[in-house]
């Protein structure tokens, strides 16, 4: 008998899927976003459109720069999966939904873990009105972040750098 996949886990095998398109040297993301158990908007690591992407220049400025994870963004030719779902999407249909990450390293295609969302992309989560963001740690295991926690222990003033 078939052990039929969690809903969890079928949609971070999607969000997994997605981030084969990533074009990061470093670490490529998926997302999709879930609402009422109907993806939304799917979205992955990658230069802003027209741009070339950091596998096509075949450098990373910030690791060129020996820039940490996590800190000057700035440098970064890359829009986060988080990002590009949430732009690809409306906000309404987003209201109340799951936002489904996963991170491969670039060079070793291994999974991520305990991973979350930077700073910058958890403020867009939270302008979203998503509740929850989940994020694989392995092919079975994930985390669940429920964003109004993000809200009401506000990480960003505590002067941590990086996620």
């Amino acid at each position: 008998m078939t052990v039929r996949k969690s809903k969890i886990n079928y949609y971070l095998d999607i969000a997994q899927a997605v981030a084969q398109r990533g074009t990061c040297l470093r670490r490529n993301y998926g997302a999709i976003i879930v609402n009422n158990d109907n993806i939304v908007s799917t979205g992955y690591v990658g230069a802003p459109r027209g741009r070339k992407n950091c596998c096509d220049l075949q450098y990373c400025q910030r690791e060129k720069m020996n820039v940490p994870r996590g800190e000057r963004y700035e440098l970064c030719r890359s829009v986060h999966a988080e990002a590009n779902a949430i732009i690809a999407a409306k906000r309404d249909e987003m209201m109340g939904g799951t936002l489904f990450l996963v991170g491969i390293f670039a060079d070793s295609q291994e999974l991520v873990s305990d991973s979350c969302c930077c700073q910058m992309c958890k403020r867009m989560v939270i302008n979203a009105g998503l509740e929850q963001v989940i994020v694989r740690n392995t092919p079975e295991e994930y985390t669940i972040y429920n964003v109004t926690d993000w809200i009401e222990n506000d990480d960003s003033l505590d002067g941590t750098m990086g996620y």
